[in-house]
């Protein structure tokens, strides 16, 4: 790894360290601002009741006094405080317990629509304008269309209220399968129209012809010049990808009832629970930052010819 390469990583870090800190300051203060509180909700509470709550967990005192002290436990100590609603846990733990399952499920979900994707594009090149083509086009234009919660929602009547071939809750291993494949239809239509375009486009380039013309076979042509090269417009998705599917997440989980980190995001929402919103804002955040990160540097990675500036 040469200087050029290392300070180029040294640059992105910081620059990622920033954005973080950009997002933990405006998250901290719009949560502030809105008018409302977490313990509004709360049956019969009394204001002096309310007053000792929010003595409790430090929100009697100054906003940007609250903010300071937010930052130097999260930065120091890693600590996102203890959550307002699920009384007696600390953030930290909640998101622990959440990560797990949305890991899981946002690592298959990723990795299928990746393979999905690579494999339908390809076929579709190779095959152009033929019915296969026209068919993978046809369906995934209606894929990328269609929002995740729609199609989330039309699969959970169908398969699991209609059908009764899978369960509509997200809790055991086989209640997965539809949220996975929620998650996934989207950017496995998406690669597989741009692995088909960037495709087409190297299949047509001068040392593609060459090799033809030389007659090295033709299997070795697509996977060991064609796709290779086709593969770099795919990395730079996979960064969007890797969003879409974590937002994506917060509705899926929701919906499927999936006890992950997406569920615990929307509930700390509507429940306006200051530090577990905080918690999971910035893991989120930080999960994007660094896959756009590994991203950009999987490109020098696939395509030497790459400068990274």
């Amino acid at each position: 790894m040469n200087s050029k390469t290392l300070l180029y990583i040294l640059k992105r870090i910081l620059l990622a360290i920033l954005t973080v800190w950009v997002v933990i300051t405006v998250t901290f203060f719009v949560t502030r601002i809105i008018p409302g509180g977490p313990f509004l909700s709360e049956k019969a509470v009394t204001p002096a009741a309310q007053a000792a709550m929010e003595a409790k967990y430090g929100l009697d005192k100054p906003v940007f006094e609250q903010y300071i002290t937010y930052l130097k436990d999260v930065v120091t100590r890693l600590d996102f405080g203890p959550s307002l609603k699920q009384r007696g846990r600390d953030v930290i733990d909640i998101i622990g317990d959440g990560i797990k399952v949305s890991a899981k499920l946002g690592v298959i979900a990723a990795a299928g629509a990746a393979v999905v994707g690579i494999i339908l594009g390809s076929v579709a090149a190779l095959r152009r304008n033929k019915l296969i083509d026209k068919i993978i086009m046809v369906i995934t234009t209606a894929f990328v269309s269609m929002p995740s919660f729609i199609m989330g929602s039309l699969l959970l009547v169908l398969f699991a209220l209609k059908l009764g071939i899978l369960p509509a809750n997200g809790t055991t291993a086989s209640g997965l399968i539809l949220p996975v494949i929620t998650l996934a239809l989207y950017p496995a239509a998406y690669i597989t129209r741009l692995t088909r375009s960037s495709m087409l486009d190297v299949l047509g380039q001068d040392y593609i012809r060459t090799a033809r013309a030389k007659g090295v076979a033709g299997y070795r042509i697509i996977f060991g010049h064609a796709l290779k090269n086709s593969l770099i417009p795919v990395l730079t998705y996979l960064g969007p990808m890797l969003a879409y599917i974590v937002t994506g997440s917060l509705v899926v989980e929701k919906i499927f009832s999936v006890p992950g980190i997406g569920r615990s995001f929307v509930n700390s929402i509507t429940g306006r629970d200051y530090p577990l919103v905080m918690g999971t804002t910035i893991v989120l955040a930080v999960l994007i930052v660094i896959m756009n990160l590994i991203t950009d540097i999987l490109y020098r990675v696939v395509d030497p010819r790459i400068n990274l500036e």
